[in-house]
């Protein structure tokens, strides 16, 4: 009986590590199976901006660690806010260097009133418009209704030869095209005859 119950554990523990180095496997499939993904509808993103008249939602690039923003925070004070690293200034330059080597026609650039936007703007591409429309929707949800409207105003009314570029928060990026983007990424955007916003193709992460 003793040598049954051993030999029960043994065949056990095999089923076990079977099926963890099966799903190993599966997991390392279907993260190659991702990537190739990914980097097609990046260069289709980019591929959409260089023809010109769409409109490029960017999160702002990497901030200190943090959510939301500290207590007390002031739109006319930095200092109250989270803010760029380093690292996030270096990606910002890096994005604007990604436009300029691909061609890509820019018509205006607005920018969340936060100073993590602004200056994610700045860097990569010398200058943006203030428009507080592209505020951060993080914990100001009684802010949605109007801020995605005046969103979709904007991308519906969008209509030169550049592209139209709007430096925002994840969470209001999010509210008009329900993507939830990573720092520094590029969702892609125009509208449909009836004003709906719809999704082209998405740069993600840092693929610049």
């Amino acid at each position: 009986m003793k040598w049954h119950r051993f030999a029960s554990r043994c065949r056990a523990r095999v089923g076990v590590a079977r099926r963890s180095v099966l799903a190993a496997l599966i997991a390392a499939v279907a993260a190659l199976s991702v990537a190739p993904a990914l980097a097609a509808d990046s260069d289709a993103a980019w591929k959409a901006l260089a023809e010109g008249g769409k409109v490029a939602l960017i999160r702002h690039e990497i901030t200190d660690p943090g959510v939301g923003d500290p207590a007390g925070m002031r739109l006319d004070d930095c200092r109250t806010q989270r803010n760029l690293t380093e690292q996030g200034r270096r990606d910002a330059r890096a994005l604007g260097d990604a436009f300029r080597s691909r061609g890509v026609p820019i018509e205006r650039v607005l920018s969340s009133p936060w100073c993590r936007c602004l200056e994610t703007a700045r860097l990569a591409f010398g200058a943006a418009e203030v428009n507080a429309a592209l505020g951060n929707l993080f914990g100001r949800p009684e802010q949605s209704g109007w801020q995605v409207q005046a969103m979709r105003e904007l991308v519906a009314g969008h209509r030169a030869r550049g592209n139209l570029v709007l430096v925002s928060h994840g969470s209001t990026i999010s509210a008009l095209t329900g993507v939830s983007p990573e720092p520094g990424e590029i969702v892609v955007v125009t509208a449909d005859a009836d004003g709906r916003v719809r999704v082209v193709a998405r740069v993600v992460g840092h693929r610049y």
